[in-house]
């Protein structure tokens, strides 16, 4: 994307359980930095620590790196998740409702993707995984 400039950044170290209320609240108090309103505010921490969650599950330990991004149009926050783990041998599969490796619903990815604005998901068998989210500031 042109024009993007960050103003507002910072990391997170995901390891452990505990870490997920950091999550909550870093994202809760950025997202009203920002402006986002109550309900888009939720669907950013909601969709984070579901992220957060998937990397202490699988990969064990993760950074969450968000940054504010512009561009001509508006402005908005981005989330990055990035891992060492095992990584996803399917994204796509992975993003279908219902699919899990794990026994579990099949809804956490999915999911995400309906609360995000955007969202993309790289990775490969041995390669480690990293989720972009991105959320739209409504002008």
């Amino acid at each position: 994307m042109t024009g993007e400039e960050t103003e507002i950044s910072g990391m997170l170290r995901i390891a452990a359980p505990k870490d997920l209320a950091v999550v909550r609240k870093g994202l809760r108090d950025v997202a009203s930095t920002m402006g986002f309103n109550v309900v888009d505010s939720t669907r950013i921490v909601t969709a984070a620590v579901e992220i957060a969650r998937n990397i202490i599950h699988y990969a064990g330990s993760g950074e969450l790196i968000w940054r504010e991004v512009k561009n001509e149009k508006r402005k908005g926050l981005r989330l990055e998740f990035v891992d060492q783990g095992p990584g996803i041998g399917d994204p796509a599969l992975a993003m279908t409702p219902g699919y899990s490796t794990s026994g579990g619903l099949g809804m956490g990815l999915p999911g995400v993707k309906r609360l995000a604005d955007e969202m993309e998901v790289r990775s490969g068998i041995g390669k480690g995984t990293t989720v972009l989210i991105t959320q739209w500031l409504v002008p």
